[in-house]
């Protein structure tokens, strides 16, 4: 098992990394803060080994990265290569990025706060709640514990809501189109749900192994809504976000990204030559289930401050870090517990947190259980890797280059870096 970043993440069976471009020549860094707030030096934190990994990233084909590390009271911030490739205007440290399927873990943090103030019951069908939208048996056999965790047995919708994509790589019609088409589309949620309802089931519910599904994450959107009697946004950013006292964090209201912000550039696989950018996009295809733009530093605050139990209560952070298997949409089997991933790196310790990926943006998050160790990485180039005949994604410099980054932003010494960081499996969302 090894670290495949997010930084590769995915669309239903599109989902291994991806992208293959060379950046436009940039700086070699566009700003590092070694040291912030510090209350004494910190063993754990090598800015030179931090920047020189950052730098590989960007060498290895990526337009730009940037990534926040926190270790104790001491903060690194980084960035190198490019925001856009056309005019060279460099990537920045404190730039909002949209976050993709780390937005599940502000939705699951919004469910468990209604779970504790008795307004939802994990373990009752969601039939209850949404009959109409999910009538019948599945209504009364899909609790809400299992939209959380994945093992509802509902499919994705994605491959129905962009379907010049559905038959990738074998199919010879395959193409882009759908990512042009929806780019100014205003979906509903409903309409994605349905999709996926809709479609074969991919399990049984309550199976011993989930499967990763966004149909989950909407309909928990809709779950909150019904018991709020607010929209979800509206509640997440009044109960999560700002109760974290996140500054940058945001569901867009629109196409455009509010505040400085890299383009966004998707190869898809080969397919987009050379990659587009796609940093202007209605996020309603995503909405509670990966629309959020946020900071890096936001990040590294919310999922300290979640796992110190100040977004929801102990009982409640306990439910979310009970895991199980769940396969991915890449196939590979993950630990996954309520919104949150679990990677295990031995020594360096069990990290929590979440990753994720929309048209040409890669967010990856992970905090250690002890809340000291924390790190966030974006970058703005997906689906970097060309597949072969037979649809296997063939190898690029970038995956070492962030295994490289990703294994020094979380463990401290360097030989159980390299050892450790070589087991871990940051899940493609």
């Amino acid at each position: 098992m090894k670290i495949r970043t997010v930084l590769c993440a995915s669309v239903a069976a599109l989902s291994v990394c991806a992208g293959t471009t060379a950046a436009a020549p940039a700086p070699e860094r566009t700003g590092t803060d070694p040291v912030v707030g510090s209350a004494g030096p910190s063993a754990g934190l090598d800015p030179a080994a931090l920047e020189s990994a950052l730098d590989g990233v960007h060498h290895a084909g990526v337009p730009g990265v940037f990534a926040e590390v926190r270790d104790g009271g001491t903060s690194w911030r980084g960035a190198a290569g490019v925001a856009d490739v056309g005019t060279g205007r460099p990537v920045r440290p404190d730039m909002r990025q949209r976050i993709g399927s780390v937005t599940k873990t502000f939705t699951a943090a919004a469910v468990m706060q209604q779970v504790e103030q008795g307004r939802i019951e994990l373990d009752a069908p969601i039939g209850r709640y949404l009959p109409r939208l999910v009538p019948g048996e599945r209504g009364r056999k899909i609790t809400v514990r299992m939209l959380l965790n994945h093992t509802s047995g509902l499919p994705d919708y994605l491959p129905y809501a962009f379907p010049s994509l559905q038959g990738f790589p074998s199919e010879p019609d395959v193409s882009p189109r759908s990512l042009d088409d929806n780019r100014f589309r205003r979906f509903r949620p409903a309409e994605l749900v349905e999709m996926g309802l809709a479609a074969p089931p991919a399990g049984e519910p309550g199976g011993p192994t989930g499967v990763y599904s966004n149909t989950n994450y909407l309909l928990l959107g809709l779950l909150l809504e019904r018991v709020t009697g607010t929209t979800a946004e509206e509640y997440i950013t009044r109960n999560v976000i700002q109760r974290a006292g996140l500054r940058h964090t945001s569901f867009p209201t629109g196409p455009r990204i509010r505040g400085p912000h890299p383009k966004m550039y998707e190869a898809l696989h080969g397919l987009v030559s050379p990659p587009r950018d796609y940093s202007v996009y209605d996020p309603s295809w995503t909405w509670t289930g990966a629309a959020l733009v946020s900071t890096m530093e936001d990040l590294n605050r919310f999922y300290g401050m979640l796992l110190d139990g100040r977004i929801v209560d102990r009982s409640s952070l306990e439910q979310m870090q009970r895991t199980l298997p769940v396969r991915a949409l890449d196939g590979s089997t993950i630990e996954y517990g309520l919104g949150l991933h679990k990677v295990d790196l031995g020594e360096c310790g069990t990290f929590w947190g979440h990753d994720g990926s929309v048209w040409g943006a890669g967010t990856v998050s992970l905090t250690r259980a002890d809340g000291e160790r924390r790190m966030s990485v974006a970058v703005n180039l997906q689906r970097w890797n060309r597949m072969d005949s037979s649809g296997t994604p063939q190898h690029h410099p970038i995956d070492d280059a962030l295994l490289t980054l990703l294994g020094q932003a979380m463990c401290d010494d360097g030989d159980a870096r390299a050892e450790q960081a070589a087991k871990a499996r940051v899940a493609v969302p």
